[in-house]
């Protein structure tokens, strides 16, 4: 009867570790793809998305002389849309980022870039 036991709990124990290291792999797995379409004006503007399983971050690059206004519109459904303005100075890079409320698929990010006077 022991043996039985103790051969159960192998069994529970290795089970149990095998759960815990697939809910890590999915956890860091990106289960969703990016678009990124880009009008930048011909400006020298840098962008790079950095993935996360809950969150997406953009980080745009200002390589520019100027000042620059980004829009940026998020479409990640069934979502709401998600709409953000940022001003960036010459040689400064900035990050936006969308948090997942719900499950995504697919993610497009739409960038408008425009020179800016202010």
């Amino acid at each position: 009867m022991t043996s039985l036991v103790t051969g159960l709990r192998t069994w529970f124990r290795a089970g149990t570790a095998l759960i815990l290291v697939l809910m890590v792999s999915e956890a860091s797995a990106q289960t969703y793809t990016v678009e990124i379409r880009p009008e930048l004006n011909d400006l020298d503007i840098k962008i790079e998305q950095i993935r996360h399983t809950t969150m997406l971050t953009l980080r745009l690059t200002n390589n520019t002389d100027t000042r620059v206004r980004c829009q940026l519109a998020f479409d990640a459904a069934p979502q709401p849309l998600r709409r953000s303005t940022r001003s960036i100075n010459p040689g400064q890079t900035i990050t936006s980022n969308l948090n997942a409320q719900r499950k995504w698929f697919r993610v497009i990010v739409d960038v408008s870039c425009t020179a800016s006077s202010s």
